[in-house]
């Protein structure tokens, strides 16, 4: 889909107020309400806007940890990514799992009530699965920046 100035327009505001009436949206791109529904259904589907979110705040709601987990699995485990790839659908504490380069597999990205939470999550779950070789654990002390959004400068455009 080849995106011009309004639909990148669109997607930026979107980004920031996902919850934006199609009457607003449509008042602050200069379009129709008709003309800006219709193209906020071709970019819903094509893919483009994939699903619209709350963002929650996981401190606010007891998540007092939040870590990163490589974990390096054993070759020689028949069909090691497959079952551990099931085994994360399973545990809540993953809230964002990636195959990576270099010498671990995965990163993880981990939340938990506490420390006694997030050791018994690595314990009882993470070290128990079937191929794990390795566990590599960093706690975050402060988040910088945390961010689903994509700049306007990196969407494209003609």
């Amino acid at each position: 889909m080849n995106l011009d100035a309004t639909d990148l327009k669109i997607l930026s505001l979107l980004q920031d107020e996902g919850r934006m009436s199609n009457l607003e949206l449509a008042e602050r791109i200069f379009l129709s309400p008709s003309s800006c529904l219709r193209r906020v259904r071709l970019l819903e589907e094509s893919g483009i806007i994939s699903r619209y979110s709350a963002v929650i705040d996981a401190a606010a709601l007891g998540l007092e940890v939040d870590a990163f987990v490589q974990v390096t699995m054993r070759r020689d485990v028949e069909r090691w990514h497959e079952n551990f790839t099931l085994a994360l659908q399973q545990w809540p504490e993953v809230v964002g799992s990636y195959i990576i380069t270099g010498e671990a597999n995965y990163l993880l990205r981990i939340r938990a009530r506490s420390l006694k939470h997030f050791s018994a999550f690595i314990l009882e779950k993470l070290y128990k699965t079937d191929g794990v070789l390795d566990i590599r654990s960093n706690i975050v002390m402060q988040t910088l920046k945390d961010t689903q959004r994509i700049a306007p400068e990196l969407l494209g455009g003609p």
